[in-house]
């Protein structure tokens, strides 16, 4: 266990397999972190990690994507969902690759859960005391997209998908006590993210929530500026980051399973590769 370092994982959905492939590499390694915080794809991938079972993320983000109960249009025709929410959070864990709940709740590493409160449109982060055996629906309403998943209603907030709000939880860990974090990213280094065409759409969406529509309005421009933050706590040694080195051909619902498996070994390599570093930071 690393007493002195924090984890911080980014979603981005389907890309998460990268994650899913460093994380991977830890679990083989016995190598885990007193804290570990992350969002969507990040929080999913991160909740396998911390039962110990390794090659579940694999099972899970390659093995059922092809499966229309997963990610499909029937889906979303079905009831405006791509992702099938509840197979996801529902049959997958708790019959298809039953998750090791008890490994997780014995595991004393601290798991935060980053979510965007859909009112106000700020971040609303769960901890395991908060959360405690309702982790699944937390983790669904992190993982909730706009436009393509209901609002989760949870501690009598409405929440969605929290890379809305912070799409890298770094400063929640440094908040939280964590100086020094190792975080995975799951976009290339130079990658800068830019205004949605579909803004308008918000508003008639969700025309109650001004909230979350002045956060999805505002989500590039904090992305970006969380990217510069996370580069410049790198310059001073704070931080050190796992990421793809060259720009991906993965989408966010990427369905493909080659794509998804040379991504998930290339997130294992690049861990592989700096672990020493790792290690020494």
């Amino acid at each position: 266990m690393i007493t002195q370092a924090g984890l911080v994982l980014e979603g981005g959905g389907m890309r998460g397999v990268y994650t899913a492939g460093v994380l991977e590499y830890f679990l083989e390694q016995d190598f885990y972190f007193p804290y570990v915080i992350g969002v969507s794809a990040g929080a999913c991938n991160a909740a396998s990690y911390l039962s110990k079972q390794k090659g579940r993320n694999r099972i899970v983000n390659m093995d059922y994507v092809t499966d229309p109960r997963y990610i499909s249009w029937r889906n979303y025709f079905k009831s405006r969902q791509f992702f099938g929410m509840d197979f996801i959070f529902d049959d997958i864990p708790n019959k298809l690759v039953p998750y090791h709940y008890d490994e997780f709740y014995k595991n004393q590493s601290e798991f935060v859960i980053g979510t965007t409160d859909c009112h106000t449109g700020e971040p609303v982060y769960f901890s395991k005391n908060d959360y405690g055996k309702d982790l699944l629906k937390v983790l669904k309403a992190s993982s909730s997209l706009p436009f393509i998943a209901p609002e989760v209603d949870f501690n009598n907030k409405l929440l969605l998908d929290g890379g809305i709000s912070d799409p890298i939880p770094i400063k929640k860990a440094q908040q939280d006590g964590f100086k020094k974090n190792i975080v995975i990213l799951t976009r290339n280094r130079g990658y800068s993210k830019k205004p949605s065409k579909f803004a308008f759409m918000v508003k008639r969406k969700y025309p109650h929530y001004t909230g979350l529509q002045k956060a999805l309005a505002e989500r590039f421009r904090i992305y970006n500026e969380t990217l510069r933050y996370v580069e410049q706590e790198e310059k001073n040694g704070t931080v050190l980051v796992v990421q793809p080195q060259e720009p991906l051909t993965v989408g966010r619902m990427e369905r493909n399973p080659q794509k998804l498996e040379k991504l998930y070994l290339q997130g294992y390599e690049d861990a592989r590769k700096s672990f020493e570093k790792i290690n020494q930071f």
